[in-house]
């Protein structure tokens, strides 16, 4: 029981303290979790978790969905309002028809984009950092 508090309680301050560069990342993170719990679900047979991991893994990319600013985002947020309606389609076609590839292809446009924005992150963290200039 403690040990389940001590996990919470940690979790939250990981996505208080986080950025929000951090925060998407968590997310695809989560939403990979998910896909993966409803795949291996889906082959064992156990349709109440395929359902219910698979639902979670849409509301996430639902939520990835609602967060795009479609007016400063440009083709950016164009391009990844595409990818994650394919994402979704693909979920819910996996869940209803149980068909396994269709959450392949979810789980390989969540991984390729989740490292995409893994490398954004690191190479910001190389980034030397500029000192403002002082007019003299």
């Amino acid at each position: 029981m403690a040990y389940a508090r001590i996990t919470r309680e940690y979790q939250k301050n990981a996505v208080n303290g986080a950025s929000p560069l951090q925060l998407v990342v968590m997310l695809y993170d989560g939403a990979l979790k998910h896909m993966e719990a409803g795949k291996k679900a889906l082959e064992q047979g156990d349709r109440e978790v395929q359902n219910a991991s698979l639902q979670k893994a849409q509301k996430i990319v639902m939520e990835l969905m609602s967060c795009l600013d479609m007016k400063e985002g440009g083709e950016i947020a164009t391009n990844l309002l595409s990818l994650y309606s394919y994402t979704l389609n693909e979920l819910v076609l996996g869940n209803m028809s149980e068909d396994p590839s269709a959450i392949d292809r979810a789980i390989k446009v969540f991984t390729d984009l989740r490292e995409s924005w893994r490398s954004i992150q690191a190479s910001l963290r190389a980034a030397p950092v500029q000192e403002p200039r002082l007019a003299a």
